[in-house]
């Protein structure tokens, strides 16, 4: 089974002579490792906001989207939330708290998860994640490699089967992309 359908997908933001989306169909399997590469304004990221219904622009839409064979807006908000994970491009937009363990438990204490489970998996993410060693320390410290490592770690730690990243290295110099990466690399083979 697919894990995400896109059939005939077309997308218009309000005001806008031409479509950013015109007409796209594809099928992402489960497991997969997909890159989506294109020029600055060919639509990427209105694609990829296309998979979060949290974050999908205002516009006229037609076409549908699935997810796991179902209409992915259709989704509770609850279960839309936890099974899309989304990290963007700039980290700042997406940190909330002022602690790094609070933004790892940030989205599950959102989800109404126990805290037990909260605990464990905030454990787990900072152990996988390799950042034990600035677990207590305020987010507005850390730099923009650290931001966007603690961004992705506090979307995994809802445990998404689908986790979308929206141009995550475009902030980052040479060696943190690279190291950001290889993270990615360890996440699918691993998790």
């Amino acid at each position: 089974m697919a894990m995400i359908r896109i059939r005939s997908l077309s997308f218009t933001y309000p005001g806008a002579a031409q479509p950013a989306l015109r007409d796209v169909s594809l099928e992402i399997p489960e497991g997969a490792f997909v890159v989506l590469c294109g020029t600055t304004g060919s639509g990427k990221s209105t694609l990829l906001r296309h998979l979060k219904p949290e974050l999908t622009p205002h516009g006229r839409r037609s076409g549908a989207v699935e997810y796991r064979g179902g209409d992915l807006f259709a989704l509770p908000p609850r279960e839309s939330a936890a099974g899309v994970g989304y990290v963007m491009q700039d980290p700042d937009s997406q940190i909330v708290t002022d602690t790094v363990w609070h933004e790892l438990a940030f989205g599950l204490e959102n989800l109404g998860t126990d805290p037990g489970v909260i605990r464990r998996r905030v454990a787990e993410m900072a152990s996988f994640f390799g950042i034990e060693s600035w677990f207590r320390r305020a987010c507005s410290t850390l730099s923009s490699g650290q931001k966007q490592t603690l961004a992705l770690a506090s979307v995994m730690a809802m445990q998404p089967g689908l986790l979308v990243l929206d141009e995550p290295t475009a902030q980052l110099d040479p060696i943190a992309a690279n190291e950001f990466i290889r993270l990615l690399e360890r996440i699918h083979r691993e998790l």
